[in-house]
């Protein structure tokens, strides 16, 4: 099945300053998101604290849910709807322990609602524990860049790898951005997203750079620029093919996998959508400015 017809000839090296340009705002925009609310919104996961996810039979608003709890040490938690009559309690203190469960949240909510609930996830960790594990998901995501980066330069070269791993940065940076201008949290969901988008981006990325190497090697004459511009054209009806099935999964995913996978599966329809560009333009632009310096130290030696 090929939805582009063999033999297209599209121009994509010659866009290349508007997509610089572009990849530029979006990283713009995504950090100054970032310094602007003071960092990303770190989940239970990284920063520690209690979700204590609650199901009521009535309606019930955030309001009447927190005047409740007004008096105990969820006083000033975030109470999030999840979905019909049902929150999220989100809170920087621990209830491991039953009885300050029952104190600070059972009795409070039986007071106000009677027993028209029913408390359906209890989430704890640690402060240390949540420190410690934003540290290795930090350490987690570098290393697969710099194991990448090693494997691409060794398989092709140099370029290639630096290219590869460039594009990568570019699209977490990006992914990243657009969850801080979601204000969601980060959490665990997130980063598996992270690294989802870092094996995808990396395959999509390889097929593009291993057709460049060929035609390179098939027409070492041929100028780069114009060999960049057929392997692109050459692997554009699997490249689409391919983003497209996935980006298709994935949005039904967001769309009718309900509240608890959806900030998941936004981090993946960015990062799927971002990772196809990057493969064409972020990755292959690298790849350019190489040979381009390469050429002009040739000429400055002459």
């Amino acid at each position: 099945m090929e939805l582009i017809k063999p033999g297209i000839n599209i121009d994509f090296v010659g866009k290349i300053k508007y997509a610089i340009i572009f990849s530029i705002t979006l990283i713009i925009i995504g950090i100054g998101s970032v310094i602007y609310q003071g960092g990303l919104n770190p989940g239970i996961d990284f920063a520690g604290g209690s979700i204590i996810q609650v199901k009521f039979t009535q309606n019930v608003s955030a309001d009447q849910i927190r005047s409740a709890l007004k008096s105990t040490k969820l006083g000033n938690s975030t109470i999030q709807l999840f979905g019909t009559n049902e929150f999220l309690i989100r809170t920087a203190e621990s209830f491991s322990d039953q009885t300050m469960l029952a104190a600070n949240v059972e009795q409070p909510l039986t007071a106000a609602f009677n027993k028209n609930y029913e408390i359906r996830r209890v989430e704890v960790v640690g402060s240390k524990v949540g420190a410690d594990f934003k540290r290795k998901a930090i350490i987690a995501v570098v290393l697969s860049w710099l194991a990448m980066l090693i494997y691409v330069g060794w398989r092709f070269e140099f370029r290639y790898g630096l290219g590869g791993i460039l594009a990568l940065v570019h699209d977490v940076i990006i992914t990243i951005g657009a969850v801080s201008i979601m204000n969601m949290e980060f959490t665990i969901s997130i980063l598996a997203a992270l690294i989802f988008i870092i094996g995808f981006s990396i395959n999509d990325t390889i097929v593009t750079l291993d057709r460049i190497r060929e035609n390179v090697k098939l027409n070492p004459k041929v100028n780069l620029r114009d060999t960049i511009n057929l392997s692109i054209n050459q692997t554009l009806s699997r490249t689409v093919l391919t983003s497209l099935t996935v980006f298709l999964t994935v949005l039904a995913l967001y769309i009718f996998g309900g509240a608890v996978i959806r900030d998941f599966a936004f981090a993946l329809l960015v990062g799927v959508v971002i990772g196809t560009y990057s493969s064409i333009y972020i990755a292959c632009t690298i790849v350019l400015f190489f040979e381009n310096m390469r050429l002009a130290k040739m000429k400055g030696n002459k």
